[in-house]
C-alpha cells in the first residue's frame, strides 16, 4: 500500500515537473501544463494512475486551501465594502448566465427543467483557475481583478441551495417528502453557518495564543491545519461546500496579529494540492469522445466559451463595467468551473440528464478550462493594448550577490537616511524597494537601488541575504513589514532583524514576531517635539530631557504590559488608564518639574500685567 501511494507520489510529481516547465516556457501558463500532464498520466491516454475519480476528489483538498488562504487576504471591512460587487454583480451575472445557456439547452431539445440545470451548471466559473491566472500576473487587487473575485464568491455561494434542490427536481420528490427533508437540511446548513461564525470568534484567538505560546513551529502549523480541515468538514458534514468553510475560518483569522504566519504555513500546501487538482481534471477528462465525436464535443465547447463570454460582458456593461474591464471579465471568466462536475453527476444521479450527456459536458467543461489560458493570453496581447496601450511591464532589477553586510527593505524618507549615514561609513549594504518609479527617482542622486520585491524568498536571497548580517525593514506598509520578517525569519534564521514600527499595534507584532530592534517612527521625533515645546515655555532644557527621560522607559514599559493582553481590547484600555496614574505619580515625584511648570501661566499673566501698565503709562 506504501509503496503503490509512492509510487503514484513519483509519477505526479515526475509529470508535473516535465510537463509544466515546457508549457510554461511556451507563455501559456501552469494551469494548462498540469491539465495537459493528468490527460498524459491518466486513463485516457497512458493510464499510470488509473483511479482519476478517487485523485480528483481527494485534490479538491487543493481548492479549500485556496479559499482560506483568500480569506486571510480578505478582512471582514473589505468583504463588507465588497458586499455590492458580490451580490449585485454577481447575482445578475448568474442570472443572465443561467438564462442565455439555459435557452441555448432548451433549444437544443432538453426539456425545461434539465436546460435550467445545465444552465446554471454551466453558467459557474472555476475558481482556482482564475484566480491562479490572475495571481501569475499579479492582477488580482486590480478592478476586473476584484470584479472576477466576486462573482466567483457569490457563484460559490449560489451552488450550494442548487446542489441541495437536485434530488428534489427528480420525478416524485416532492410528494415523497423531499420539501421536508430539503428544510431540515437548511436548517442544519444554517446552524452550522452560523455556528462557525461566532464559534471561530471566540475560540480561535485563544486556540492560536496557546499554539505559539509553545514556540513550535510544527505545533503552529498542526494548529492552522486543524482550524482549515475542521472547517471544510464542519461545512461538509452540514451540507455545505469545504470550500466555504475554508474561507469563512479564513476571514475570521485575517484580523489576526498571527495571519502571516499561518500564511506562510499554508502557502506550500495550497500550491501542491492546486496543481494535483488540475492534474485530476486533466485524468478524468474522458478524451476518448473527442475522437469519437469531435465535432460534437469541440463545437459545443466553442458554443460554451462564445455564449457565456457573451452574457458575462452583457452582465458587466448593465454592471456599467468600462469596455476594457468587459471584454477582459468576458474572457477569463468563459470557462466552465468545478462545481459543474459536482452539479451535472448530482443531475446525472437524480436521472435528470442522461449518463451519456453528463460524460459529454463534462468534457466540454474541461476542455473549456483547457482552452482559457490560451484565450486569456491571446486576449492580454491583443485586446487589451487596443484599449488602452500598457506600460511596459518591468522586470525586477538583478542582484549580483556582492556580499553586503546590510539588505535594506524600503528606501523612503526613513530608508535614505539611515542609507546616506551606512555610505559615508563605507559599510556595503543593499537596498530593496517595491516602487519603480520611486528606485528610479532615488537612482538619479547617485545611491545604489535595486526594484524588488523583498517578500519574495528568491530576490532577497539574490540580493544577499544568505551572507548578510542585518535586515533592516522599513516599508510603511505593516502588512507587507510583517509579511517580509515573518518569512526572511525562517529562511534566514541568521538575520539580525531591526524594524520600523508605523504605530503602537506594528509595534507589538514586532515584538511578538521577536524582532530584535523596533524604532516607532513617530515616538523620536513627538519627544523631541514636547521637549522642545517645555524649553519654549520656560522650563530649563536639563529639566525638560529629564522629563522626556522619564515618560520614555515608562512608555515602553507601558507597550510590554499591552503585549501580554493583547488581543483583549477591555484590559488594554484597562492597562492604558493604569499607566496614566503611574505616569502621574512619576512626575508628581518629580517635584522641581512640576513647579516650574505650574510658574509658567504665573509668571506669564505677570508679564502681561506689566506689559499693560507700561501702556497705560505710555
Amino acid at each position: 500500500m506504501a509503496t503503490a501511494l509512492l509510487l503514484n507520489v513519483l509519477i505526479f510529481l515526475t509529470a508535473a515537473v516535465l510537463v509544466v516547465p515546457i508549457i510554461k516556457r511556451l507563455g501559456l501558463g501552469e494551469v494548462l501544463g498540469y491539465l495537459i500532464a493528468g490527460v498524459l498520466i491518466g486513463p485516457s491516454a497512458l493510464g499510470l494512475v488509473p483511479d482519476a475519480e478517487g485523485v480528483l476528489q481527494f485534490s479538491q483538498v487543493g481548492i479549500v486551501f485556496l479559499l482560506f488562504v483568500i480569506g486571510l487576504e480578505l478582512k471582514p471591512a473589505r468583504l463588507k465594502l465588497m458586499r455590492k460587487a458580490v451580490f449585485g454583480f454577481g447575482s445578475l451575472q448568474v442570472a443572465i448566465t443561467t438564462l442565455v445557456l439555459g435557452l441555448t439547452a432548451l433549444a437544443l431539445g432538453l426539456p425545461p427543467v434539465a436546460a435550467a440545470v445545465v444552465g446554471f451548471s454551466l453558467g459557474l466559473c472555476s475558481t482556482p483557475l482564475v484566480l491562479h491566472l490572475l495571481g501569475e500576473r499579479q492582477e488580482l487587487n486590480s478592478r476586473h481583478g476584484r470584479h472576477a473575485f466576486a462573482l466567483l464568491l457569490f457563484q460559490d455561494m449560489a451552488a450550494i441551495p442548487v446542489l441541495a434542490v437536485i434530488p428534489i427536481l427528480a420525478a416524485d420528490s416532492l410528494v415523497s417528502g423531499g420539501m421536508t427533508a430539503v428544510l431540515k437540511e437548511v436548517a442544519i446548513a444554517v446552524a452550522a453557518f452560523t455556528g462557525l461564525i461566532f464559534g471561530g470568534r471566540k475560540l480561535l484567538p485563544p486556540l492560536f495564543r496557546l499554539a505559539a505560546a509553545t514556540d513550535s513551529r510544527e505545533v503552529f502549523a498542526g494548529m492552522s491545519l486543524l482550524v482549515l480541515i475542521g472547517a471544510a468538514l464542519l461545512m461538509e458534514l452540514a451540507g455545505l461546500s469545504m470550500a466555504l468553510g475554508a474561507f469563512i475560518a479564513g476571514i475570521l483569522l485575517a484580523d489576526s496579529e498571527y495571519r502571516h504566519s499561518i500564511e506562510a504555513d499554508i502557502e506550500p500546501f495550497r500550491g501542491l494540492l492546486l496543481g494535483l487538482f488540475f492534474m485530476a481534471v486533466g485524468m478524468t477528462a474522458k478524451v476518448g469522445l473527442l475522437t469519437q465525436s469531435p465535432g460534437l464535443v469541440l463545437g459545443l465547447t466553442a458554443l460554451l466559451l462564445l455564449a457565456k463570454g457573451a452574457s458575462l460582458m452583457i452582465a458587466a456593461r448593465v454592471y456599467r463595467c468600462g469596455w476594457r474591464e468587459t471584454t477582459t471579465l468576458g474572457v477569463l471568466l468563459s470557462q466552465g468551473g468545478e462545481f459543474a462536475f459536482v452539479l451535472l453527476t448530482a443531475a446525472g444521479s437524480a436521472a435528470l440528464l442522461a449518463q451519456d450527456l453528463v460524460h459529454v459536458l463534462v468534457l466540454v467543461v474541461s476542455l473549456s478550462m483547457a482552452a482559457t489560458p490560451i484565450l486569456f493570453l491571446g486576449h492580454e496581447r491583443l485586446v487589451r493594448p487596443l484599449f488602452k496601450k500598457p506600460r511596459p511591464k518591468r522586470d525586477f532589477d538583478a542582484m549580483g550577490d556582492d556580499s553586503p553586510r546590510i539588505i535594506l527593505v524600503g528606501f523612503g524618507r526613513f530608508g535614505q537616511i539611515m542609507g546616506r549615514a551606512l555610505q559615508g561609513l563605507e559599510i556595503p549594504y543593499t537596498v530593496l524597494d517595491i516602487n519603480a518609479d520611486h528606485v528610479d527617482f532615488v537612482r538619479r542622486y547617485g545611491n545604489k537601488v535595486y526594484y524588488g520585491d523583498a517578500t519574495r524568498l528568491d530576490l532577497l536571497d539574490a540580493a544577499g541575504a544568505r551572507h548578510a548580517q542585518v535586515l533592516v525593514v522599513a516599508v510603511g506598509d505593516p502588512d507587507i513589514s510583517m509579511r517580509i520578517i515573518h518569512r526572511a525569519s525562517k529562511r534566514f534564521p541568521h538575520l539580525k532583524i531591526y524594524a520600523r514600527a508605523r504605530d503602537r499595534h506594528h509595534a507589538q507584532l514586532l515584538m511578538r514576531a521577536k524582532v530584535g530592534f523596533i524604532l516607532r517612527e513617530l515616538l523620536p521625533a513627538s519627544l523631541e517635539m514636547t521637549r522642545e515645546v517645555l524649553i519654549g515655555l520656560g522650563v530649563p532644557r536639563d529639566q525638560a530631557q529629564h522629563t522626556i527621560d522619564t515618560f520614555r522607559p515608562h512608555d515602553e514599559e507601558t507597550l510590554r504590559r499591552q503585549l501580554e493582553v493583547f488581543g483583549n481590547e477591555k484590559k488594554q484600555m484597562q492597562t492604558v488608564r493604569q499607566a496614566a496614574k503611574e505616569l502621574e505619580t512619576l512626575f508628581e515625584a518629580d517635584e522641581d518639574i512640576l513647579t516650574r511648570v505650574e510658574e509658567i501661566p504665573r509668571r506669564q499673566a505677570s508679564d502681561s500685567d506689566d506689559t499693560k501698565r507700561s501702556a497705560n503709562e505710555s
